[in-house]
């Protein structure tokens, strides 16, 4: 059992069904069919020739199917991953060098060690910190920067390669004059048929109809298009096995683009991997097994030549919908690519970069999420800021500093909202034992004498002083009439020292002013955590209660047999 959690297709292929087969098998070849000429597009993009898309296309995808949960999940070279690759090697070496396709690799060695040693200590929590509006806004703002930077290609005009949008653009509008009218025809016209597909049917092949038409048409009107840039020589045969220099200041250099590439590869894998697990009741995707099988991709992978690869939105959602239920469907791509590699390389000598431009650019503006940011808009406020913050900064200050402003700001946002949690005051509602939000139920009785209130969140040094804060301003407002305050808790889920010091002084301060503080609806381990803490050297047992209503009763009778169980409970427990 343990080891089928450890490789998960030991769970999957045992019991694998020939009614999967077919579905599988129409998966892979589609997959595979749109990854090929995707592959060659995204090398272009990490700025190492074009092959080496399809050895990231290849090894990797082997090892996830192997390693990975989300059975539908189609690993292999990505446009935004491809990007990030080219802003952290172009600063330590000439594109496109020998030196820097062993930068390129190395990379894929140290992002697939660090995402392995997460997998192995259980640190899928930490990528958490980047919430949702986060990762829409550098998505969105990443999607762009791979767009513009595609315009070299696609208008023939040597543009500037850059992560930081207001320099893109600056040598955009400066250079367009110089496009290429044939380079730009081309490439339109392919964006056009991509975008009529897609709209047709998403099932198309429209990256590889537009592939075939660009090759047929250089053949044929070659000589008229000696301005059209086309890929030329792709080297045929499988990629060798070699181990990367292992150079550690160098490694050092690239952990910071490494531990983006880390962050953006994971949360690519969750986030689809979650959406198709919705879909079907077969597995349940577990975060840090895909920790585990991204790192044995990459790290695998490396000794075969491939650069970071990481999980596609297209291709994962193309192979579901195509029928793909396991791995299988991996396997069958992965042959496909092998004979790609072995026999049909040397199609696409003459395929027109201008092309593979027009496949990226209609791809990735896709990935412009402005339905999400009107959604937020709508429905919270600081969440939308949230998503422009990222994606502002990710324009302006790179891909590297976007993620990194963005972990920043999500963190910001949770301390801001773990330390200014919801606090109201409670009352009876009429006829019954149960109290509610005074300000949702205005039929509510308020009594000057009691302040009953909830608190909803964990007590902790964050948020110790705003409780303190809030529960001035509730007694303030009852005024001196005012003779017991009950503290509904069921909300309080944990409580540190801090908090449970702030709880004694006030215990203390309000003794003084002849007000009682009465504690209701404590679970057990908040309970024992206040115990520990020495809140009892300020109040006794007896001023802990099931139920808000049943504090009050007590309050006021001083007679509850309920309380008093209770009471004897808690005392048994303590001891």
């Amino acid at each position: 059992m343990k080891l089928r959690k450890l490789i998960p297709i030991l769970e999957w292929l045992p019991n694998y069904k020939k009614s999967q087969l077919r579905g599988d098998v129409v998966a892979g070849i589609t997959v595979a069919i749109v990854l090929i000429p995707q592959g060659i597009a995204y090398a272009l993009i990490a700025g190492l020739p074009p092959i080496y898309g399809l050895y990231a296309a290849l090894v990797p995808q082997l090892l996830y199917a192997v390693f990975g949960t989300a059975r539908q999940v189609a690993i292999g070279p990505v446009a935004m991953d491809s990007l990030i690759v080219a802003t952290g090697v172009s600063t330590l070496a000439l594109t496109g060098s020998e030196s820097y396709i062993a930068i390129a690799v190395l990379l894929a060695l140290v992002v697939g060690s660090i995402q392995f040693l997460m997998g192995i200590f259980r640190l899928g929590f930490i990528v958490n910190f980047l919430s949702r509006p986060v990762i829409t806004g550098f998505t969105s703002a990443v999607a762009l920067i791979i767009g513009l930077n595609q315009f070299k290609n696609l208008f023939g005009v040597e543009f500037i390669q850059s992560d930081q949008i207001y320099l893109l653009l600056e040598d955009i509008f400066e250079k367009l004059k110089y496009f290429k009218p044939n380079t730009t025809i081309i490439g339109l016209v392919a964006c056009i048929i991509i975008i009529i597909f897609r709209r047709i049917n998403k099932k198309i092949p429209n990256a590889l109809i537009v592939v075939v038409l660009g090759i047929v048409a250089m053949h044929l009107f070659g000589n008229q298009l000696t301005d059209v840039a086309i890929v030329k020589d792709i080297p045929s045969g499988l990629p060798k096995f070699s181990t990367p220099v292992i150079d550690i200041a160098l490694i050092r250099e690239l952990m910071p683009i490494a531990a983006t590439l880390v962050m953006v590869g994971y949360l690519e894998t969750i986030s689809i991997g979650k959406t198709l697990e919705a879909k079907q009741d077969e597995y349940r995707v577990r975060p840090n097994q895909e920790l585990v099988a991204l790192g044995l991709s990459n790290m695998v992978g490396s000794l075969f030549q491939s650069y970071p690869s990481a999980s596609s939105f297209s291709r994962s959602a193309i192979n579901a919908e195509s029928g793909g239920t396991t791995g299988v469907s991996a396997f069958v791509s992965a042959i496909l690519v092998v004979f790609t590699l072995l026999f049909l390389t040397p199609v696409f000598y003459h395929l027109p970069k201008t092309i593979l431009s027009a496949i990226i650019i209609v791809a990735v503006f896709n990935l412009i999420n402005v339905k999400e940011a009107k959604r937020l808009w709508k429905a919270n406020n600081l969440d939308f800021w949230l998503l422009v913050a990222t994606f502002l900064a990710t324009i302006f200050f790179g891909i590297e500093y976007g993620i990194l402003i963005g972990v920043a700001l999500s963190l910001i946002v949770l301390i801001f909202r773990t330390s200014r949690p919801y606090v109201v005051e409670l009352g009876k509602v009429p006829n019954s034992n149960f109290y509610r939000n005074k300000n949702r139920f205005k039929e509510v009785i308020l009594d000057d004498e009691i302040l009953v209130f909830r608190f909803d969140a964990q007590l902790f040094y964050a948020n110790s002083n705003y409780f303190r804060d809030k529960l001035d301003e509730m007694t303030e407002e009852k005024g001196k009439a005012l003779k017991l305050i009950v503290l509904d808790a069921e909300s309080i889920n944990r409580v540190d020292s801090t908090g449970i010091e702030m709880l004694k002084e006030r215990i203390v301060y309000f003794r003084k002013h002849d007000i009682q503080f009465y504690f209701a609806g404590v679970k057990g381990p908040v309970r024992d955590a206040f115990f520990r803490g020495g809140l009892l050297e300020v109040v006794s047992l007896d001023h802990f209660f099931m139920r808000a209503n049943g504090a009050v009763n007590f309050y006021k009778t001083g007679d509850n047999k309920n309380q008093k169980k209770y009471a004897q409970y808690i005392h048994q427990a303590y001891k």
